[in-house]
């Protein structure tokens, strides 16, 4: 890797160094797909870059940037060629541009405004989660149902009713909610979400959601994934018996 001390940061506060000059006389890409697969892997490699960025890294190979992502060379340099980033043999990739272009291609150079429904214990521990905003994402509404809630302050903010979500919607030109209700509730939030204009959901609650096409659902389930981890202990713990 080569350095250079020279950085500045986007207003979002993701660290780019030079990323104007990097892009100098570099010809955008044309709009292709990704695989998911690939999407997926993305913020893993911003993550990483943006911490070269923040040593004054000028570039790195593609070595060494699979190193720092856990991700297999050949499959970087495959994930990183639908950006129209192949880097240059022997020097490698351009840092400040890279992490230019991944930040561009997922949507990081815009400011992306936010509303989280269900402010239990992970309603909490989201609305408090400072990625989000150094991300580009900027919660501008926390809203539960409960009414012991409504005026308390979370991270800034002061919890609305539920009734107060469509408002919040139309003020803010949100396109993103968050979901972390119980079960029961998540179908419900989700239909208000998308009669309101949200189009994509990150949902926390252990539900299946039925929304249109158009509308983008990711789900997180905290209990799968330690079942899965319980799973590979379960077969190490066979294996070694």
């Amino acid at each position: 890797m080569t350095s250079r001390t020279s950085a500045t940061s986007s207003p979002d506060g993701v660290a780019i160094a030079d990323a104007d000059a990097a892009r100098d006389g570099v010809e955008e890409s044309p709009v292709r797909h990704i695989p998911e697969a690939s999407v997926a892997r993305l913020p893993i490699y911003l993550r990483a870059l943006t911490g070269l960025v923040e040593q004054g890294t000028e570039t790195c190979s593609s070595e060494e940037l699979a190193t720092a992502t856990g991700v297999n060379s050949a499959k970087l340099r495959k994930d990183l060629s639908y950006l129209g980033s192949y880097g240059t043999r022997g020097v490698g990739y351009d840092v400040a541009y890279l992490h230019y272009q991944i930040a561009r291609e997922i949507g990081l150079t815009h400011d992306w405004p936010v509303v989280i429904v269900g402010i239990g214990n992970l309603g909490h521990a989201l609305a408090n989660y400072s990625g989000f905003r150094s991300r580009g994402f900027r919660i501008v509404g926390l809203l539960d149902a409960a009414e012991e809630l409504t005026d308390k302050e979370v991270a800034g903010l002061a919890v609305r009713p539920f009734d107060d979500l469509e408002k919040i919607i139309a003020e803010e030109g949100v396109a993103i909610g968050v979901i972390a209700t119980p079960a029961h509730a998540a179908q419900d939030v989700a239909d208000r979400m998308v009669a309101a204009g949200i189009t994509s959901v990150l949902n926390f609650a252990p539900a299946v959601l039925t929304v249109p096409d158009s509308v983008g659902v990711r789900k997180v389930d905290l209990s799968i994934e330690l079942q899965i981890l319980a799973y590979h202990e379960q077969r190490k713990s066979e294996e070694t018996s």
